[in-house]
C-alpha cells in the first residue's frame, strides 16, 4: 500500500482523468477479463475510479467493472453538480431581473462611467449597430483623423441599413477638412443631414433617443454613457437648439457684411476675450488651432488699432462687437489673458 500510495501522489492528473497509461491497462483487462493487482501501480487512477475490483478468489488479480456502469456512476456528482448549478442560477436570475426596472428609476443606476478609449469606441458601437430610428452627433473641432471617419462610416452605413437617419453637427473650419467630405460622398444625401456652426458644446452622440454619450474628461479619456430618460430628454433639447442655429451643409456661413474688418469668427472669440477665457480655450471651443486663434486676435488687434493685449481688452468693450447681454470681466480685470 505505500507504494501505490508515493505513486498517487505523484500521478499528473485529476481525480476524473484517465492517462494513456490507464486506458491501457483497463483496455488489457476489459479484453482478458482480469489484470494483476501488481500491473495497475503506474496508474492509480484506475483504482481510485474504482474501474476494477478485486477478484474474490484470487485478490492478486483485479477484474474490471463494464464501461457502461462505471460511466453511470461516475456522470452521477456531476450529473448532480450541473442540476445545482442551473438552480443557482434561476435563484439568481429571479432575484435580480426584476430589479432591472429600478434603473429607470433611478438617474445614478442609469449613468455609467466609461474608463479608456478602447471601452468607448465599443460602447458607442454597440449602441450604433442596434439603431433603428435616429443618431444625433455633434462632433467639435476643425479635423478628424481618417480612421476614425472610416470607422464611423461604416457604423452609419449599418445603421442606415436598418432604418436609422443620421444627423451630424460639426463647427465651420470642418468644411474644409478632406476626411470629413470623403465621409459625407459615401453616406446616402437623402439619410444625413450635415449642418455646421462656430462654437458648440462638447462631443455629444445620442442614439434612439435611448442612450447618449458625453465626455467626462478634458482628454475625453473618460466617458459618461446615459440612459435615463429625463436627461436623454434634456440633451435631445440641447441638440435641436443647436441644430437650429446651425448652417446647412449646402449653404455658406453667414457673414457680418462684405465690408466689414470683423468677422463673425473674429466677433465670437473677441466675446470670450472679454470673458477672460485663455487662448487655448478659446480654440478648442471655436474648433479652431491655437495659431489660428491667435492669427485672429492679431487681426482684431490691427482693425481696432490695439497697442497690446490690454488695451484690446478694454477696446472690444467699448467697440460694440459684444453684445450689452455678454457678462464682463470680473472687476479690475479688463486685460486678456497672455
Amino acid at each position: 500500500m505505500g507504494e501505490t500510495g508515493e505513486n498517487r501522489t505523484r500521478h499528473p492528473h485529476g481525480d476524473r482523468e484517465l492517462c494513456e497509461t490507464a486506458i491501457g491497462l483497463y483496455t488489457e483487462a476489459l479484453r482478458r477479463g482480469r489484470i494483476t493487482r501488481a500491473a495497475l501501480a503506474p496508474a492509480p487512477c484506475l483504482l481510485d475510479m474504482a474501474l476494477l475490483y478485486p477478484d474474490p478468489l484470487d485478490p492478486v488479480w483485479m477484474s474490471p467493472v463494464l464501461p457502461s456502469a462505471a460511466l453511470a456512476r461516475l456522470l452521477q456528482p456531476i450529473t448532480r453538480e450541473i442540476h445545482e448549478r442551473v438552480q443557482l442560477t434561476t435563484s439568481l436570475v429571479n432575484s435580480l431581473a426584476p430589479l432591472s426596472a429600478v434603473v429607470a428609476e433611478d438617474p445614478s443606476l442609469s449613468i455609467t462611467m466609461l474608463d479608456g478609449h478602447a471601452l468607448i469606441d465599443a460602447k458607442v458601437g454597440e449602441a450604433a449597430r442596434a439603431a433603428t430610428k435616429e443618431i444625433l452627433t455633434v462632433q467639435p473641432g476643425f479635423s478628424r483623423e481618417r480612421k476614425l471617419m472610416m470607422a464611423g462610416l461604416a457604423r452609419s452605413l449599418a445603421a442606415i441599413e436598418r432604418g436609422a437617419h443620421l444627423r451630424h453637427l460639426y463647427q465651420h473650419p470642418a468644411r474644409y477638412s478632406p476626411h470629413i467630405k470623403e465621409y459625407l460622398e459615401q453616406v446616402p444625401a437623402d439619410r444625413l443631414e450635415v449642418r455646421t456652426v462656430e462654437q458648440t458644446v462638447e462631443r455629444l452622440i445620442i442614439v434612439d433617443r435611448a442612450v447618449a454619450f458625453i465626455p467626462a474628461s478634458a482628454n475625453r479619456h473618460t466617458a459618461l454613457e446615459i440612459r435615463h430618460p429625463a436627461l436623454i430628454t434634456y440633451l435631445v433639447q440641447v441638440y435641436e437648439v443647436l441644430w437650429g442655429q446651425a448652417t446647412p451643409m449646402t449653404e455658406r456661413p453667414p457673414t457680418i457684411s462684405p465690408d466689414a474688418p470683423v468677422t463673425p469668427v473674429q466677433r465670437s472669440i473677441a466675446r470670450l476675450l472679454v470673458e477672460g477665457t485663455t487662448d487655448e480655450a478659446v480654440a478648442r471651443r471655436m474648433g479652431i488651432s491655437v495659431r489660428t486663434c491667435r492669427s485672429h486676435i492679431a487681426k482684431l488687434m490691427q482693425a481696432l488699432n490695439a497697442s497690446s493685449r490690454t488695451h484690446l481688452g478694454a477696446l472690444l468693450v467699448q467697440s460694440g462687437l459684444i453684445d450689452p447681454e455678454t457678462p464682463s470681466p470680473p472687476e479690475g480685470v479688463r486685460g486678456l489673458p497672455q
